[in-house]
C-alpha cells in the first residue's frame, strides 16, 4: 500500500501521477475483496445467464419481432444493456457499504489522491463489466444468438457497452456517498428495473401507448439497445419515422454516455472530499 502514503507530488503531472497510482492500487483492492468474498460475483456473474433463458426461452414464444427474425437475437442486444445499467446498484452497494463501515473515512485521513477512490470503484466495475458481458456472450451464442456484422463492428458494440457501463459506475458511485449506508443502497436497487423495462429492450415500443412510447424512445437504454442491435446486425430496427435517439443510436449513447461522466465523475470526486467535512 505505498502508493497510498506518498506525499503529494507539487506539479500537476506529478499529482496526475500520484493519482492515478493510487487509484490503480484501490482497483486491486476491491478485485481482491471480490476474490475473497467469491459469491457476489459468482450470484453476479450467474444473473445475466438466466435472465437469456427466462427472456428467451419463456417470453420469446409470445413476442413477435418487429420485421420478422429471431427473438433471442432480438432480445440479447436489450439484455447487455439492461445488465449495463442494472450493474450502477452494484457500485451503490460497495462504496455505501465501506462508506457505512468507516473505510472511507480510513482513506480520507491518509496522504492519498482524493480522486482516488472514486476512480478505483470504477475501474474495478469495467474489468467486473468485460468479464460479465463475456459470459454473457457465452450464453447467447448457446441458445442461438450471433453478431453478423463482423469484428470490427462486434468490438465497436461491446466497447460502447463498456463505455456506458463505466459512466453509470461514476453514478452509482455518487449515489453510493449520497446515501451513505448498504440499507438505503439495497432499497434503491427495484428502482433501477422500471428504467430498463420502459425502452425497447424486450418488446417494440411502437405498441405503448403515446406517453410511454416518447419515454421509452428518448430512454437511455433504448439507445443502447438499438446501437447494438445496428452493430451486431440483429432484428429489432425501429419501424416509421422513429425518434431521434433510435434513429441515431450509436452517436446517442455516446452522448448519453459522455453526459454521464461530465456530470457524476466531478460530483462523485467533490461528494467524496466533503463528505467528513
Amino acid at each position: 500500500m505505498t502508493a497510498l502514503t506518498a506525499p503529494a507530488p507539487d506539479s500537476r503531472a506529478g499529482r496526475l501521477r500520484w493519482a492515478l497510482t493510487d487509484g490503480l492500487t484501490l482497483i486491486g483492492r476491491e478485485l481482491g475483496r471480490i476474490r475473497q468474498e467469491p459469491g457476489e460475483l459468482i450470484a453476479a456473474l450467474i444473473f445475466p445467464a438466466i435472465m437469456v433463458v427466462l427472456f428467451g426461452y419463456v417470453f420469446g414464444s409470445a413476442i413477435s419481432v418487429p420485421g420478422g427474425g429471431n427473438y433471442r437475437e432480438y432480445l440479447m442486444p436489450g439484455l447487455f444493456a439492461m445488465v449495463t445499467f442494472t450493474s450502477t446498484m452494484a457500485v451503490t452497494m460497495r462504496v455505501a457499504t465501506d462508506a457505512s463501515r468507516g473505510v472511507m473515512d480510513r482513506f480520507r485521513s491518509m496522504p492519498m489522491a482524493r480522486s482516488a477512490v472514486p476512480f478505483g470503484q470504477t475501474g474495478a466495475e469495467i474489468l467486473n463489466g468485460v468479464l460479465g458481458m463475456a459470459i454473457m456472450a457465452t450464453a447467447g451464442l448457446v441458445v442461438g444468438w450471433r453478431a453478423h456484422n463482423g469484428l470490427w463492428q462486434t468490438a465497436e458494440a461491446f466497447l460502447l457497452l463498456a463505455l456506458m457501463r463505466y459512466a453509470l459506475s461514476w453514478a452509482g458511485c455518487y449515489l453510493g456517498l449520497v446515501v451513505k449506508n448498504e440499507q438505503t443502497a439495497d432499497q434503491l436497487i427495484p428502482l433501477v428495473f422500471p428504467i430498463t423495462m420502459l425502452s425497447n429492450s424486450f418488446v417494440p415500443t411502437a405498441g405503448m401507448p403515446k406517453v410511454l412510447q416518447v419515454i421509452a424512445e428518448w430512454n437511455p437504454v433504448s439507445a443502447l439497445t438499438a446501437a447494438c442491435r445496428e452493430l451486431f446486425g440483429n432484428p429489432g430496427a425501429p419501424a416509421g419515422d422513429p425518434a431521434w435517439p433510435l434513429a441515431h443510436p450509436v452517436p446517442a449513447t455516446i452522448g448519453w454516455a459522455l453526459i454521464l461522466l461530465a456530470v457524476f465523475a466531478p460530483l462523485s470526486v467533490r461528494t467524496y472530499r466533503t463528505r467528513g467535512r
